[in-house]
C-alpha cells in the first residue's frame, strides 16, 4: 500500500519515465493523472484503460500504442505522434491535439468534444461513431479523406 501511495505521489509530482510507467502498468496501476511524459517514446505500448487525464504528452511518440478506453481528457498531445494508435472509446474531451499526427489511428467511438485538432493530420483515420461535436476545433486539420478543414470552427 505504501508503494502505491509513493507511486501516486511521484506521478503527481511529474517525475515519471517510460520504464516506470511500463512497470507500474504491468503491476495493474492505471492512474497516471497529471504525469509529465513530454517527448517520451511510448511507441507500441499497451496502455488500455489508463487514466492520463491532465498529463503532458506533448511531442510524445505514441505510434502503434493501444489506448483503448483510456481517459485522455485535458491532455496536452500537441505535436504528438499517434499514427496507427488505437484510441477506440478513448475520452479525448478538451484535449490539445494541435499539430498531432493521427494518421491511420482508430478513433471509433472516441469522445473528442472540445478537443483542439488545429493543424492535426487524420489521414485514413477511422472516426466511425466518434463524437467531434460542435466544440471541436478542426481549423487546418487534414481530414481522413485528405482534405483540409477550412470552415470556421
Amino acid at each position: 500500500m505504501l508503494d502505491r501511495q509513493m507511486n501516486v505521489l511521484q506521478i503527481a509530482a511529474g517525475r515519471m519515465d517510460v520504464g516506470q510507467l511500463r512497470d507500474l502498468y504491468a503491476r495493474g496501476e492505471r492512474d497516471f493523472r497529471g504525469a509529465n511524459l513530454q517527448g517520451a517514446n511510448l511507441s507500441g505500448l499497451l496502455l488500455d484503460e489508463v487514466d492520463l487525464s491532465g498529463a503532458n504528452l506533448q511531442d510524445a511518440n505514441l505510434s502503434r500504442t493501444s489506448l483503448y478506453r483510456a481517459d485522455l481528457s485535458h491532455v496536452d498531445l500537441g505535436g504528438a505522434n499517434l499514427r496507427d494508435a488505437n484510441l477506440e472509446h478513448a475520452n479525448l474531451s478538451a484535449a490539445s491535439l494541435h499539430r498531432s499526427h493521427l494518421d491511420r489511428a482508430n478513433l471509433c467511438h472516441a469522445n473528442l468534444m472540445g478537443a483542439d485538432l488545429r493543424a492535426a493530420t487524420l489521414r485514413n483515420a477511422q472516426i466511425i461513431g466518434a463524437n467531434l461535436g460542435d466544440a471541436a476545433n478542426l481549423w487546418g486539420a487534414v481530414l481522413p479523406d485528405g482534405t483540409t478543414y477550412t470552415a470556421s470552427a
